[in-house]
Parts: C-alpha cells; structure tokens; sequence
C-alpha cells in the first residue's frame, strides 16, 4: 500500500461523527450527536476509537442500548479494531448541546 492510499484510508473524527449519526435515541428517535450526546471523539493506534458521551438523564433506561449500538456501529467501520466508550456526566447535557436542526424538529425555542 502506498503512503497516499494509506492516507486516504485513514480514519477521521469527521468519519466517526457520520457513523454515529446513524445512532438514534430510541426514546427520541433522532441521532445522539444531534441530540449532543457525543462529548469528544478520539482516534488512537490502530484506528481505535474512544468515545466519550452522555446521556439525557443519567436515569435514561437506554444508556446500555446506546452504548452497544454506537460500539456495533462502530466496530463494522472498515479498519476499526477496537471502541471503548465512556459514559460521563460531567458537564450534565442540557438542550443547549443539542444542533440547531435538533432542536427545530423538536420544536423547542432556539
């Protein structure tokens, strides 16, 4: 493999924040990085992938379900090996992490 090909194979942060968008709140029925649950995206070595999110109530009965779908959605990107997902709490979510889009379609005031 040449080293541009290897470049064009590299994964991204851009590329995992695509990946979960295809991870819905079951409850809300919109994706976690539009909802702001997705707090940092880190790639290490051997494109592994550590996510740190949250919840929208630490009560949330999903936050398992979240946490085996965004690891699932994950791990059958081409080259991902390993995802290690951290659930915090730290700074608590509020609506103020949600997109523009989100909110909209919820209907909440911007």
């Amino acid at each position: 493999m040449t080293e541009e090909n290897a470049k064009q194979e590299a994964l991204t942060k851009d590329d995992v924040i695509a990946v979960l968008k295809n991870v819905l709140d079951p409850d809300i029925h919109m994706n976690i990085v539009d909802l702001g649950l997705i707090y940092d995206v880190q790639l290490g070595q051997n494109n592994s992938v550590h996510i740190q999110m949250t919840l929208t109530s630490p009560a949330c009965p999903y936050g398992p379900e979240l946490i085996e779908s965004v690891k699932t959605m994950l791990l059958i990107v081409k080259g991902v090996k390993y995802v290690k997902v951290d659930l915090v709490f730290s700074p608590p979510w509020s609506q103020d992490r949600m997109s523009e889009e989100a909110r909209l379609e919820l209907g909440l005031d911007l």
